[in-house]
């Protein structure tokens, strides 16, 4: 019985660790992304767009009004 416990038990609480620690790390670098425009440029133009300085801007202030935590 317990060979299919604990093994049960380990999945849910790795995935729940995980989870936790995934969640973690995109709030430190969306965080990160606000004050350094740099990182937005690099991401926008991952995702196929090119921003003008105006864009940018308004991206930068939608995150600052943005609560991470």
């Amino acid at each position: 019985m317990w060979s299919w416990i604990i093994p049960i038990l380990t999945l849910i609480v790795g995935g729940a660790g995980g989870f936790a620690g995934g969640v973690f790390y995109l709030k430190r670098q969306m965080e990160k992304m606000q004050s350094n425009p740099d990182m937005l440029a690099k991401m926008a133009k991952q995702m196929g767009y090119n921003l003008n300085k105006q864009q940018m801007n308004k991206v930068q202030n939608m995150m600052k009004n943005q609560k991470f935590r």
